[in-house]
């Protein structure tokens, strides 16, 4: 599938997805206005104004026509025009504006976002854009703040989809939105900060952060101002600041059973949400204060059931104070749970159970989710676990805080990438977010469970520079030396093939390394990932907070090595033993060579082909696996195969032959000149760095080259007449798949996966005519090269064909790989997948399925990607948007593959090719349809290794009793 410059990605995410076609922004002008107004005593505000019920704005002095206006400041020309032309929000205030422009519906709720990412910069950088403006009198006064948003959410909530689809974003919106009513204790404090600042004028300042922008940290900013202007303050004056204090303090104090009670007292009796937190409320309080792990499991239990109810038939207000009753239940279950201290391993799985229940009740999983992830925390009343068990249990464990987390990120993420542009604190929004969530405590129960495990099991990560290794898991077998580069963004960093990258997620198009690890593994089945298996690059995920502890080993030599069994070993090169530097002993290059056989390929009968006369044993001899296995699916699955056209390797070198612009040789002989003189180079003893350069230099001319070649007539005639007689359509009218087939793909040791290009959904006639160019000079891009050349022993012998079929505009497609990844179960089947067209292989965070024998569906992981591909008729390429309330699949789907993975295992090894596969498909309207197999390679070596065998510890399985003390 097409792999893409990850830059390029970035941008299409943040210029077509969220700018919606807007002109594109300069971010350093951005970033200087964010420096500017953090200056100006003003921010981001033009002067203040009465904003009238008529629409209309009068001077502060002034008064509307009719009663009811609100005064807050106007913003400044220029934050008007960056959000009318790029939709960037800066300084935001509520009051007076339009509910649904703030919901941002159209953009995927952006503003709604923005406003909650400035809530966290403003908290976290003195106020950010409002540095000083915070104590710009009348810019926004928090009682119309508070109405406005107590008048957005009863809104909002009138729709019972908003919940079902977003709970998340407009849960935590709840934290930042001020929407409450207004208590006698906050009164209090306003007024009395009020008349101090009446009878203080250096308390003014003060006095308008209280009543604009009031949080916790006000108490200390009273106190501090208290205790430096003490002397100057009469008796009463001084009382007062004291009674303000205490009134504060009153104002933040813990959560309380009566806040509940207050929530709901509005509501009708028989309202569920009251009838539910009144039952709450009675219950807790029951419940003995000191038995933290009932009150605990009460907690989540309620929460879980109350956020089922809000998804109900309900009013705006019943589902309000319910958002409001689930923030408070957090806030406290934060406080108890960090009480709870297991002492036997059933409490600590007791503990883990009710905090993964308590991810899903407050929205950090979606319910489905969790509803698969609870199948693995059921132990049935069991008094003792199998140390299997006990380890499916740890990796459940930290699944679930991965999945939650990752929620967080997904929802967020396009906005982040926006403002990091022109606010890089904004990066640490997600961390916040998750530091103030139960997730925390879910977090710590998850490493202490896999502590735990790596105690009683022996696989204990060697992993010296990070304090809680029990997060990491190792992926793909292998071991590596080189300079380690840690970095949460790959972006536009210069990848060095002798570094080992630790990142945040696993970008979908990289050029080779010596090693990988990231926080967010994507999926299993991607290119990247599956180039990594198959070459032996040690590949590991591990937490955001083992990365930051990485980064003090940057820039420095590492050894990194990953067991078969998952084990992981990332330690200075320096603390090397004597077997681990044998390793790197200097061995013949040619051991771990390849040769693309070129015995039987035929060039000389240039013609094109039709996709039914094509099957598996024409791979490597006419054409590409893509093709030839793509036919043979055909001939056995007929209905699940589109027709297609292929473009053998004769007619490239048909094309090859002809002479080079400009140059009196052959493009075919320009090719093979090049890698005889780089041969002669290295028997010069010019070094590798001089030869690669020459190389891509040498490439870089052939592909220029092959662009501005003319097509030979005879072929483009043949093309139009074998579209209309195969595909059915005049050519031009049908929009087509140009898929690049070498003979270097599928070799017995190496995979070549997704190093060519292949382009989408071309319509128009001559971008079709241009992309075979395109594709012909694909193999000679640098990536492509550099993945190659250590592996080939003659790369000048790489021949593409080209495989073109018709564009299916699926609703959903991925990869199946027949055998359990997670597992090494050899009948169960892996599938990852995305909506829309293109999923799983370009790096995306998939929804990744193990299918086992009867129908056991085991979810590994849960899409987090919010957009989706889509083959518009007209050609190129559309974006669709979607929720993550739901899972791609369906039972039926996914027995569908199960079955389908069976018929190949039977009928695919009669032609010869053998398991287990790497399939590539996807469902239109229920329908699967097939677009390739290949054999799934793996890298034997780096799987029977004496050394990494040696890192997996001999477990001797047995029963461990679940009142083992911890």
């Amino acid at each position: 599938m097409n792999t893409k410059n990850l830059k390029v990605l970035l941008v299409l995410l943040v210029f077509q997805i969220f700018l919606y076609g807007q002109k594109p922004y300069e971010a350093i002008q951005v970033k200087e206005l964010v420096a500017k107004f953090k200056a100006d005593p003003k921010g981001p505000y033009r002067d203040i104004r009465w904003f009238c019920k008529d629409g209309t704005t009068v001077g502060p002095q002034e008064r509307c026509v009719e009663k009811g206006g609100v005064q807050r400041a106007r913003y400044k020309d220029e934050v008007v025009q960056l959000a009318v032309k790029h939709h960037i929000y800066l300084g935001q205030i509520l009051s007076t504006t339009d509910y649904s422009e703030f919901w941002d519906e159209g953009h995927q709720n952006s503003r709604f976002i923005q406003f909650q990412l400035e809530s966290y910069l403003r908290a976290y950088d003195n106020g950010w854009v409002n540095r000083k403006a915070q104590y710009y009198r009348g810019a926004f006064q928090i009682e119309d703040e508070e109405e406005w948003g107590r008048k957005f959410f009863e809104w909002l909530l009138k729709d019972k989809k908003v919940l079902e689809q977003k709970f998340l974003i407009v849960r935590l919106a709840g934290k930042e939105i001020p929407h409450a009513k207004t208590t006698n204790t906050a009164m209090k404090v306003r007024a009395l900060s009020k008349e101090l600042a009446d009878e203080y004028a250096a308390f003014m300042n003060l006095r308008i952060k209280i009543h604009g922008s009031p949080d916790e940290g006000d108490i200390k900013r009273v106190g501090d101002f208290l205790r430096a202007n003490k002397s100057k303050l009469s008796e009463d004056q001084v009382t007062k600041f004291e009674s303000l204090i205490e009134q504060m303090r009153t104002l933040y104090k813990p959560v309380s059973l009566e806040e509940f009670k207050t929530l709901v007292s509005t509501l009708s009796d028989h309202s569920l949400v009251k009838i539910a937190l009144t039952e709450f409320t009675k219950g807790y309080s029951e419940i003995d204060v000191n038995d933290t792990k009932r009150k605990c499991e009460f907690m989540a239990n309620h929460a879980y059931s109350l956020r089922l109810i809000l998804l109900g038939d309900l009013t705006s207000l019943e589902r309000l104070a319910g958002l409001d009753a689930g923030l408070k239940m957090e806030s406290l279950l934060m406080l108890e749970s960090s009480k709870w201290k297991p002492a036997t391993l059933l409490e600590l799985y007791d503990k883990t159970n009710m905090l993964a229940r308590a991810a899903a009740a407050f929205g950090y999983l979606e319910l489905w989710e969790y509803k698969e992830l609870s199948k693995d925390f059921d132990l049935k009343n069991a008094t003792d676990i199998s140390m299997d068990g006990l380890k499916k249990l740890a990796w459940r464990s930290q699944k679930a805080v991965e999945w939650s987390t990752s929620s967080i990120a997904a929802q967020y993420h396009k906005e982040m990438m926006v403002f990091k542009t022109f606010e890089p604190i904004v990066e640490g929004f997600v961390d916040e977010k998750v530091r103030a969530s139960i997730l925390l405590q879910l977090g710590s129960s998850a490493s202490y469970l896999g502590n735990f495990v790596a105690k009683n099991t022996g696989i204990s990560h060697e992993v010296p520079a990070i304090s809680n290794p029990s997060s990491i898991r190792g992926l793909n077998p292998g071991y590596a030396k080189g300079t380690l580069i840690v970095t949460k963004d790959i972006g536009d960093l210069e990848v060095n093939s002798n570094h080992i990258y630790v990142f945040s997620n696993p970008p979908a198009d990289l050029k080779p390394v010596v090693g990988i690890a990231t926080v967010s593994e994507g999926n299993l089945v991607s290119h990247v990932q599956l180039l990594a298996r198959n070459l032996g690059i040690p590949n590991a995920v591990l937490s955001g907070e083992n990365l930051e502890d990485l980064k003090k080993l940057n820039n420095t030599e590492v050894f990194y090595a990953v067991s078969p069994g998952g084990k992981v070993v990332l330690k200075n090169a320096s603390e090397m033993t004597a077997i681990e530097k044998a390793l790197f002993a200097v061995k013949k290059r040619s051991v771990d060579m390849i040769t693309v056989p070129v015995d039987n390929i035929e060039i000389k009968s240039p013609r094109l082909l039709n996709l039914n006369a094509v099957n598996a044993s024409h791979s490597g001899k006419m054409c590409g696996p893509k093709a030839a296995n793509l036919g043979q699916l055909k001939k056995n699955f007929p209905e699940q195969v589109v027709e297609g056209i292929v473009i053998p390797f004769s007619v490239f070198k048909q094309h090859f032959d002809q002479l080079m612009p400009l140059r009196e040789i052959t493009y075919w002989e320009f090719l093979t000149q090049t890698f005889e003189r780089s041969r002669q180079l290295s028997e010069e003893g010019k070094s590798d760095l001089e030869i690669e350069s020459f190389i891509l230099k040498q490439l870089s001319e052939l592909r220029t080259a092959i662009l501005a070649m003319p097509l030979i007539p005879e072929f483009v005639a043949s093309l139009k007449q074998m579209f209309k007689e195969v595909l059915g359509e005049e050519f031009g009218d049908i929009p087509v798949f140009l898929r690049s087939d070498t003979n270097m793909e599928d070799l017995n040791d190496f995979t070549g996966a997704g190093l060519n290009l292949t382009l989408f959904n071309v319509r128009d006639s001559e971008k079709i005519l241009t992309g075979i160019k395109e594709v012909w000079a694909s193999p000679y891009s640098e990536r492509s090269y550099k993945w190659r050349q250590r592996y080939l022993l003659n790369p000048e012998n790489v021949f593409p064909s080209i495989l073109i079929i018709p564009s299916v505009d699926v609703d959903a497609s991925g990869v199946m790989i027949t055998k359990g990844i997670q597992s090494e179960n050899a009948r169960a089947v892996t599938v990852a997948f995305n909506r829309g067209v293109g999923g799983a292989v370009e790096g995306q965070m998939s929804e990744m399925w193990e299918i086992e024998e009867g129908d056991k569906f085991q979810l590994i992981g849960p899409c987090r990607e919010k957009t989706a591909t889509t083959l518009p008729k007209i050609g190129g390429k559309g974006i669709s948007q979607h929720e993550l309330n739901s899972s791609i699949l369906s039972p039926k789907e996914l027995n569908a593959m199960a079955a389908m993975a069976d018929q190949m295992r039977k009928t695919l090894p009669i032609s010869g090719m053998q398991g287990p596969y790497d399939v590539e498909l996807g469902f239109k309207n229920g329908k699967m349809w097939l677009f390739q197999v290949r054999p799934f390679v793996e890298n034997k070596k780096a799987l029977s290794s004496d050394y990494l065998n040696s890192l997996n510890p001999v477990i001797q399985e047995k029963m461990i009793p679940l009142s083992t003390t911890l």
